[in-house]
């Protein structure tokens, strides 16, 4: 996503990342984790304000900083890093309320064209995976990076 985004900092293992979200209520430490699932190369994209004084987030609290479009564009950077470091990984990744999960499709549809360069996009269904297609709801999402011989195609 080519919006502005913030700085991240990044842990050693590249499962962790940390930027300062900027706005009206001040600055807020953001928090993305990916972790594993019980399923091989499937890692969990969580996301949140950082809790204080431990490595964990809230994912439920709603922070209102007028900054959404440069936060996500901040989240989709790091699935890059992390597919970079991981790139047999498939990212899943859902809101923790019906309205978030909404706003990552949306986002995801607004930058469809620009994802679909580098990476597979699905969308979970009536209890199907299918291909990402804009406009349709979806309880969660999927992602996985091309390689190189798919993007020539």
């Amino acid at each position: 996503m080519r919006d502005q985004r913030y700085k991240i900092e990044v842990t050693s293992t590249f499962m962790s990342y940390e930027f300062t979200s900027e706005g009206p209520k001040g600055s807020i430490i953001k928090m993305i984790k990916y972790t594993e699932t019980g399923y091989e190369n499937v890692y969990n994209l969580g996301f949140g304000d950082k809790l204080n004084g431990v490595d964990d987030f809230d994912d439920a609290v709603i922070t209102d900083n007028k900054d959404s479009v440069r936060i996500l564009a901040t989240v989709a950077a790091t699935v890059f890093l992390f597919t970079e470091k991981y790139p047999n990984a498939y990212i899943a990744a859902t809101g923790s309320t019906q309205s978030r999960t909404r706003l990552y499709r949306i986002g995801i549809s607004n930058h469809l064209e620009e994802i679909e360069q580098d990476f597979d996009v699905l969308g979970y269904k009536n209890n199907v995976w299918e291909r990402f297609v804009k406009d349709e709801n979806y309880s969660a999402f999927l992602i996985k990076r091309k390689n190189n011989n798919e993007k020539e195609k």
